[in-house]
């Protein structure tokens, strides 16, 4: 049985990850510090839905607590690490920025440090869509330059990719990045457009469309997410012998480090998005028009040829076959407050031997 360590465990990603990891027989180590930047209520139950697998325990604690993870690596050498733990959110880095400085680079650098000292067979961490920033180039793909974030987060993010460059380098750890693209599906984040647009058309309250709905997204179904990081576990990056890096690949030249995009390969215009919520529900939208926000782009597309190179798979949800998931399941779950039978309390991984 080989042992996975994800931080960000009871999030929204995580809490998907887990389920698919523990369905493939790993033993599953969560590490969550269960954030109030968006409903705690929402991750205590998805951590209750983990907590009722056998092989899987969590710590609530912080990443970015000098020495937790150090300890955790120590003592559970995972074989695998998936490190999704951030702060998230393009529009909150304007509010709180330095929430993302600790979160995302100090959290990080306490990753790589415990990395360093206990090393995992491969590493695999989170970054976004973005960090392509300013590019208008489109679809981005991989090997493009990533010089202009236009957010604070993004930057953040940016930094992540650089020190894990610089730790798989000099310590010659496999790390694997992977940018995500508009992830959305049940138990999503209520911060994020599908969640937001749904609890408004439900309600009869209007929903607020930046740049007057000029904008693309390329929106990804979460399990589609999943599986592509599941198949990225085994494909372990190594550092090539003589620094020469086949076309199209990201590869490092010097290091066994490797940037993959995760997207479904469709850039959605949001009035589409909105269309297709609009026909999940069976309601129209009240549409509230407004500018475009600080720190959002107008567009997002990704080319995942590299993921399908490597892994053989392509994300293929439909965007219509997706938000249907999601809103039954939105409408199911504000439907019960029945949460007895899950509301294990949280376990602590220096209580288990």
């Amino acid at each position: 049985m080989r042992t996975a360590l994800v931080t960000g465990s009871s999030g929204f990603i995580g809490y998907h990850l887990c389920q698919r990891l523990l369905d493939d027989g790993f033993r599953v180590l969560g590490i969550d510090n269960l954030s109030e930047y968006y409903d705690v209520d929402l991750k205590l139950r998805r951590q209750a839905l983990l907590q009722k697998h056998p092989d899987f325990s969590v710590l609530n604690g912080a990443i970015e607590t000098k020495g937790l993870l150090a300890e955790v690596f120590a003592r559970e050498t995972p074989d695998v690490v998936v490190h999704l733990a951030a702060q998230a959110g393009v529009r909150h880095s304007l509010v709180n920025p330095r929430s993302y400085l600790e979160s995302n680079m100090a959290g990080t650098f306490e990753l790589l440090e415990a990395a360093r000292a206990a090393p995992p067979g491969h590493m695999l961490l989170a970054s976004t869509s973005s960090v392509y920033g300013a590019n208008t180039e489109m679809p981005y793909t991989e090997t493009d330059r990533t010089d202009h974030q236009m957010s604070f987060y993004a930057a953040t993010k940016k930094a992540t990719e650089c020190m894990a460059h610089s730790y798989a380098h000099l310590y010659d750890l496999p790390v694997t990045m992977f940018r995500f693209f508009t992830v959305y599906g049940p138990w999503g984040r209520p911060d994020m457009a599908l969640f937001k647009f749904t609890k408004a058309i439900l309600s009869g309250a209007p929903i607020d469309v930046y740049n007057h709905g000029q904008m693309m997204r390329d929106f990804t179904y979460v399990t589609d997410l999943v599986q592509g990081i599941r198949l990225l576990i085994d494909v372990i990056p190594q550092r090539p012998e003589d620094g020469i890096v086949p076309a199209g690949d990201s590869l490092s030249p010097v290091a066994p480090w490797r940037v993959i995009n995760i997207g479904n390969s469709q850039a959605v215009p949001l009035g589409d998005f909105i269309a297709a919520i609009e026909t999940a529900t069976g309601l129209e939208a009240k549409r509230n028009p407004m500018c475009m926000q600080p720190g959002d782009v107008p567009a997002t597309w990704a080319d995942a040829t590299l993921l399908h190179e490597l892994t053989g798979y392509r994300p293929g949800t439909s965007l219509a076959e997706g938000v249907q998931s999601f809103v039954d399941w939105y409408r199911e779950y504000y439907a019960t407050n029945d949460w007895a039978e899950t509301s294990a309390a949280p376990q602590d991984l220096r209580r288990i031997s």
